[in-house]
């Protein structure tokens, strides 16, 4: 699909501040009520968030600015791979280094937004991944930007990806390697003017 007009919101102002321009895309500080006009869009999509939302808020405001038929995408991604011996020790550090450091919220993002509630006919998608050659710097650079990790760094003061790293270099076997996201998605056809079948 392709569309003549976008609109994107952000309730951080430095967010859009810093986002890509282009002639055709505009950006709103807004959160889940927005003044953008009704029945207005024909896709509706929320990247790795809506598990922050007030979601019946949110699904009232879709529904109002949606048109008929109109779609709402919902997607996210899960925990990256990279070989099955980085694998264990990520899978480690994540649920019981800092698992205990994030927010409710993540359970929903581990979930794959399967247990979100999504009152629209859902349409079945094709699975999805992005991925990335990262050097061992890059790697080390994203999950410090972890909040689970930064919840730790404050409540310990050190840093535990320093100790996962003292596991992982040596698993490095190459100046660039790739790493895997899998994306997952949820999809519906927002019906306005008949009920759910």
């Amino acid at each position: 699909m392709k569309f003549k007009k976008v609109v994107a919101t952000d309730i951080s102002e430095k967010q859009l501040t810093n986002a890509y321009q282009s002639d055709n895309l505009f950006y709103l500080v807004a959160g889940e009520e927005t003044a953008l006009p009704a029945e207005h869009f024909d896709l509706i999509t929320v990247a790795q968030a809506i598990h922050w939302f007030d979601i019946p808020k949110f699904y009232k405001e879709v529904h109002r600015v949606a048109r008929e038929e109109a779609l709402l995408a919902v997607w996210g991604y899960s925990l990256l791979s990279i070989s099955p011996e980085i694998d264990r020790i990520l899978t480690h550090f994540y649920k019981e280094v800092v698992g205990p450091y994030w927010d409710k919220e993540r359970k929903l993002i581990d979930e794959q937004y399967k247990t979100i509630p999504f009152p629209f006919e859902e349409m079945t998608t094709p699975e999805f991944k992005f991925s990335f050659d990262w050097t061992l710097e890059e790697f080390e650079g994203y999950l410090t930007t972890w909040s689970s990790v930064q919840k730790f760094i404050k409540s310990n003061r050190q840093n535990p990806v320093d100790d996962l790293m003292k596991e992982v270099k040596p698993l490095w076997k190459r100046d660039k390697m790739t790493v895997h996201f899998p994306l997952f998605l949820r999809m519906g056809k927002i019906l306005k003017n008949r009920q759910k079948s």
